[in-house]
């Protein structure tokens, strides 16, 4: 088997004197060389090239071991699946909690706290809220519903709007077909009494400010109830008198300061009158 090896040198003796080292022939061992690149000395060493040199040799022929074939290897069968656990074997999720039982409506319950507890708990359950009822008589003849449970959050809504439309639908639902007209108020875990609270300290706030800066000071919008609860609490507040303007949703109280002679027994009243 011929077989060509290429090497390089200052001249061609020494290619091809490094070519028969590498081989470990002489140069009567070898079957021919051949000049393939002339070398070159350029100028002052710039652009130099050395002699390349090509020399064929015989080489023995690769004795190739054949490898005895190896034994098919046997299939490997997939283990069966384990056969599933029983139902009974599996874990269990674990059981919901059970809902708390609900007060029974009073069987000597009027007339009217039946009408408004049948619309109350059937609007509950169509909003998916389990709520207890509980209904009592105001002074004025009114009618008291106060809501408490889970996802009362739901139920009063931002700043009580969602409180505020129930109280409306309610109050309109159960009073559609009545001889006698009586005003329902709903609450939920006594959040118009906190609201009622923090509205009172807001109106005597401004009307601080009112009269420390002798100007008048508007509120943010609010609802007629909430409008109602600043008129109240600034009634009979030395100074100051109120009312509201602009229009729906946009509807707000102005504290105004009452100045000199004004702010006598003649004050003006707090005026709301939606």
């Amino acid at each position: 088997m011929i077989k060509y090896l290429e090497k390089s040198g200052r001249t061609r003796e020494e290619a091809l004197a490094a070519a028969l080292a590498e081989l470990g022939m002489s140069e009567e061992e070898i079957l021919g060389s051949e000049l393939i690149e002339l070398p070159k000395s350029g100028f002052l060493g710039i652009g130099a090239r050395p002699a390349v040199i090509r020399v064929s040799y015989e080489a023995p022929d690769e004795v190739v071991e054949e490898k005895p074939a190896e034994a098919p290897k046997a299939e490997k069968k997939e283990a069966a699946p384990a056969p599933k656990k029983a139902k009974e074997e599996k874990k269990a999720a674990p059981a919901p909690a059970p809902k708390a039982e609900k007060k029974p409506a009073p069987t000597d319950e009027s007339a009217d706290f039946a009408a408004v507890r049948a619309f109350v708990s059937g609007l509950m359950e169509r909003m998916g809220i389990d709520a207890e009822i509980e209904i009592s008589r105001r002074d004025n003849g009114g009618i008291n519903v106060n809501l408490s449970g889970s996802g009362m959050g739901a139920i009063i809504g931002r700043r009580g709007e969602t409180l505020d439309a129930i109280q409306h639908l309610t109050n309109y639902v159960v009073n559609h077909d009545s001889d006698k007209h009586m005003h329902i108020s709903i609450d939920a875990e006594n959040y118009r009494a906190k609201r009622e609270e923090s509205l009172t300290k807001l109106a005597e706030k401004m009307a601080e400010k009112a009269i420390k800066y002798k100007r008048s000071m508007a509120l943010e919008p609010m609802n007629s109830y909430e409008r109602h609860v600043i008129h109240t609490a600034l009634q009979n507040y030395e100074g100051v008198t109120t009312a509201s303007t602009g229009a729906e949703p946009n509807r707000r109280v102005v504290v105004s300061y009452v100045r000199g002679e004004q702010n006598d027994s003649n004050k003006p009243q707090s005026r709301e009158w939606a």
